[in-house]
């Protein structure tokens, strides 16, 4: 993948993200992710919704919770970069989903969470000029660039999705 990011725009840790990213323009690409995720969301069997792979996983439903809790803490990182604040902490992916109380929830309406937090999220996306793209700031400890997150964004995304595609749906 040719993306226009430069190695010190993000830690080594997102690059398996960002590597997933298609070579498009990255909103166009959020954009597109928006519809294709949300159709296969859609297409899981409801049977399936409470299905975890193997003991201690998560469920399906919790996957779901956890690229939404995921979608609004790189939104949050970039609106806080974008206008300036230096640091933000980071988050434990593992306490978000214990206590996201998703397994609790229809998988229908974590679908249509997941879309409305993107299409609410777009618009800030969309609002980014060159150089907001270009700031940087501090998370879970290193520095990462706004446009490094919208990467991280959707590859995060296609991770889970693909996760769930080959280990949940096999």
């Amino acid at each position: 993948m040719n993306n226009p990011l430069n190695p010190d725009e993000y830690s080594a840790f997102h690059q398996n993200y960002i590597s997933k990213v298609p070579d498009a323009p990255i909103v166009d690409t959020l954009t597109q992710l928006k519809e294709s995720s949300y159709n296969f969301l859609n297409s899981i069997p409801a049977d399936k919704a409470d299905y975890a792979y193997a003991p201690g996983k998560w469920t399906i439903k919790e996957v779901i919770g956890h690229i939404i809790d995921a979608e609004r803490t790189f939104a949050y990182r970039i609106l806080a970069f974008s206008r300036g604040q230096a640091e933000l902490p980071g988050f434990d992916e593992n306490t978000y989903v214990e206590k996201s109380n998703s397994n609790n929830r229809t998988l229908a309406d974590l679908i249509n969470e997941f879309k409305a937090v993107r299409e609410a999220n777009l618009y800030l996306f969309k609002s980014l000029t060159p150089g907001q793209l270009l700031l940087t700031g501090i998370a879970n400890g290193s520095k990462i660039s706004v446009r490094a997150l919208l990467y991280i964004a959707a590859g995060h995304e296609l991770h889970h999705i693909g996760l769930i595609n080959e280990r949940y749906l096999a």
